[in-house]
């Protein structure tokens, strides 16, 4: 027998809703645990962000919550601003028909005195970060005294980010009769004690982790060569790739404004995607983009675990995420419904260390590449002028040109008719890339930013001018390639020194 959320327990009103987001059948951790919580009982849940958690305690509390009430009765703890703005917002698509919203996030970054204003006119669910609900409580404006649901969710992480103290402060604030839901994907020593010291003989849920990067995800690695950064190399990559549809993944919202003005002033299509945008604003950009008329986003880890295109070709880890397990919930948004993708890391030397915990956890070794060239732009993009035109021969409209190549036929060889042909387009489609000058590499001292790590990672390959790179090109731009193949420097190192380390990593397991 199929499971159904009517089945669970939930409601027709919020069946029907869930309905028309498209959401028909439960996951496994919703359909174990929202049994539980309508029940009354306390739920810890072990499982990885992308399970479908959210909907898993945000039902069972929509579902009981008195909405007449003013009174804060759900509070829900999230060790992001993101996170917490990403569950306030699932929450509110599952109860629509609410004239005005009875969810409230709070966290800091925001004007406090808004988020008093709402508090006092009343809201019965508050989605909220450790630091920002503690303030509230000082002050006296979150009153906690008819709390009945807490939610505690990605517990791990609130414990990693040195948040755990504030958690237990908030806990210790909360009525003794309530009913509480903990979600984690590890149950470190510390969570098991607040789960010991403050759940009431809690139902333990678990699910299985998601699954290391699948096969059909080709994954590389690009290594940032010494004295350069990565918005010079990344254009080369993206015009090498061309991506129909991309996210680029940064770990700052003013990272993603700064690369997106970058990549629109060189002429791409893209747009950027974080915390700060609306709701109404990040639905506009992602219709935008399933529309394929924003072709690549910039984005922060908001967009990791909550958004789903079903075309997306390629991701870009641009910053490399600060777990393995964001790492593979990154290039999940790739890789969908049957189709290949491409998840591409530019990784700093002093990233090594992440990159070789990311393989463990993937159980894939990472395709190591080199920066492209002019001349593989150049020759990638004459490829696909030919492809082009063998699609154009194939098709119909081509008869209807014929007459003018008669007419030019009287004067010109049709090869020479044809070359001209391609000319144009091929001018009129290059790269910019390829017409820019490049700007020079900035200076970095890298033997004290790597000091204390390995001695691998000392500048090698001669003296700055004296042997490390041709400062002249050999294109036919007179402008010098973003890094030639022969280079003898710092990029054949930093990927001799990572194979080294991963072999010998390898060995000791």
């Amino acid at each position: 027998m199929t499971t159904t959320f009517a089945s669970l327990g939930i409601s027709d009103k919020i069946v029907s809703q869930l309905e028309k987001l498209g959401i028909t059948e439960p996951t496994n951790i919703q359909a174990q645990a929202i049994p539980e919580l309508l029940a009354g009982r306390d739920v810890v849940g072990q499982s990885q962000t992308g399970t479908g958690k959210t909907a898993a305690f945000a039902l069972p509390i929509l579902e009981r919550v008195d909405f007449q009430n003013p009174a804060v009765q759900a509070l829900v703890l999230a060790p992001t601003r993101e996170l917490a703005m990403q569950v306030s917002e699932a929450m509110k698509t599952f109860i629509t028909s609410e004239r005005r919203s009875p969810i409230l996030t709070v966290y800091g970054g925001q004007s406090i005195d808004q988020q008093i204003r709402r508090l006092e006119s009343g809201v019965p669910v508050v989605v909220g970060t450790p630091g920002r609900v503690i303030d509230l409580i000082n002050r006296g404006k979150l009153r906690l005294d008819q709390v009945q649901w807490f939610v505690l969710d990605e517990a791990d992480e609130m414990l990693s980010m040195g948040f755990i103290d504030d958690v237990e402060l908030i806990m210790s604030k909360l009525p003794k009769e309530k009913q509480t839901a903990l979600f984690s994907a590890t149950m470190a020593p510390q969570i098991r004690s607040l789960v010991n010291r403050f759940l009431n003989s809690p139902t333990i849920v678990t699910v299985q982790q998601p699954k290391a990067a699948p096969n059909k995800i080709v994954q590389q690695v690009y290594f940032v060569p010494r004295g350069w950064n990565k918005a010079q190399m990344l254009q080369p990559i993206m015009e090498l790739e061309q991506p129909e549809s991309a996210i680029i993944f940064v770990r700052t919202r003013r990272a993603a404004a700064e690369l997106t003005g970058l990549l629109q002033s060189a002429g791409h299509s893209a747009d950027e995607y974080h915390g700060d945008l609306s709701q109404t604003q990040r639905e506009r950009l992602l219709h935008r983009f399933r529309q394929s008329k924003v072709r690549w986003i910039v984005a922060t880890d908001i967009a990791a675990r909550g958004l789903d295109v079903d075309h997306l070709t390629h991701v870009i880890n641009y910053d490399l995420p600060d777990s393995s397990e964001n790492y593979i919930h990154r290039i999940g948004r790739t890789g969908r419904a049957g189709k290949e993708g491409v998840a591409i890391s530019l990784i700093h030397p002093m990233d090594r260390r992440k990159l070789q915990a990311i393989e463990r956890r993937t159980n894939q070794a990472m395709v190591v590449c080199q920066v492209p060239s002019r001349a593989q732009i150049e020759a990638k993009h004459l490829q696909k002028v030919q492809n082009d035109v063998l699609e154009a021969l194939a098709g119909e409209r081509v008869a209807s040109f014929l007459p003018i190549i008669s007419q030019l036929g009287e004067g010109y060889d049709v090869h020479t008719i044809a070359a001209a042909a391609l000319q144009l387009v091929y001018d009129r489609t290059r790269p910019a890339y390829l017409d820019m000058e490049e700007p020079a590499p900035q200076e970095r001292n890298y033997d004290r930013e790597d000091r204390g790590g390995r001695g691998g990672y000392e500048r090698r390959g001669g003296a700055r001018g004296g042997g490390g790179r041709d400062q002249r090109s050999s294109g036919s731009n007179g402008v010098k390639p973003v890094l030639r193949q022969d280079e003898g420097g710092g990029r054949q190192n930093d990927e001799r020194d990572y194979q080294e380390a991963r072999g010998s990593s390898r060995r000791r397991r």
